[in-house]
């Protein structure tokens, strides 16, 4: 007999940050996983930093950006009314409605009452519906972006104080592309992160500073899994469980 499939709108009650953050999340759909949480480990604010995630859906990155940062006022801006509702959901299901709030606007176009200390975003990795097979409606907003990644960069700087710090995750191959949107605008760090030893970099976070001169840093590299047995490496195991974080100072 075949069994059904979740329904739709079914969701699941995941354990991430080493079990400290609970998050219901759609069983299909967009799931937020290690990038997320890689995100959310390099952005540093102190306590009272005012900081926004543009498109933060069920709140992976900003509610665990929120319990690494403790004092800091978050703000996550999301134009799914069902990811918005999720995330609202679990801030407070994890004690955080206080520290993080949810609002609904395009974040693109959005802009705060005042300068903010921090932006960081996972955007969608791709800008080009050509560039992949077409994903399931339920992914494609995660996946495919309205704007190209320099929409994404300049909505960004724009939210930011003078040396107000821009972070975020995206492809390796996309690198150039970022740093030319940045060029004259921002001084940049760039994290590589490579799946293995020895295997090319697939992710790349960036932190740049808003109005920065420094000349560019390329740190040293994250390495994700073990070879052979494919294990996290104890770098990557600390990261995920919320018992270390990402350095990148420009």
């Amino acid at each position: 007999m075949t069994r059904p499939g979740p329904a739709p709108d079914a969701l699941t009650e995941d354990k991430i940050l080493g079990g400290r953050l609970s998050l219901a999340q759609p069983a299909r759909g967009y799931r937020a996983g290690v990038d997320a949480i890689l995100l959310a480990a390099a952005v540093r604010l102190p306590p009272g930093a005012q900081a926004a995630e543009f498109g933060c859906g069920p709140g992976a990155a900003l509610l665990s950006a929120a319990l690494l940062n403790p004092g800091a006022r978050l703000t996550g801006v999301e134009r799914d009314p069902g990811a918005a509702a999720l995330a609202r959901r679990n801030a407070a299901a994890n004690d955080l409605e206080d520290q993080a709030a949810i609002i609904e606007a395009d974040a693109l176009i959005w802009r705060p009452e005042a300068p903010l200390d921090a932006v960081f975003f996972n955007p969608p990795f791709f800008d080009d519906p050509r560039a992949l097979r077409a994903p399931k409606p339920g992914k494609r907003a995660a996946w495919i972006s309205d704007a190209p990644l320099e929409g994404w960069i300049t909505a960004g700087l724009k939210c930011l104080k003078p040396g107000g710090a821009l972070t975020f995750i995206h492809r390796a191959d996309r690198l150039g592309e970022a740093l030319s949107a940045l060029h004259g605008r921002a001084s940049c760090v760039v994290l590589p992160v490579h799946p293995r030893a020895g295997a090319p970099a697939k992710r790349i976070v960036i932190e740049a500073r808003k109005g920065g001169r420094a000349p560019l840093v390329l740190t040293a590299p994250l390495v994700l899994h073990e070879d052979g047995s494919g294990a996290w490496t104890p770098r990557a195991d600390a990261l995920l469980r919320g018992q270390a974080r990402l350095e990148l100072h420009a």
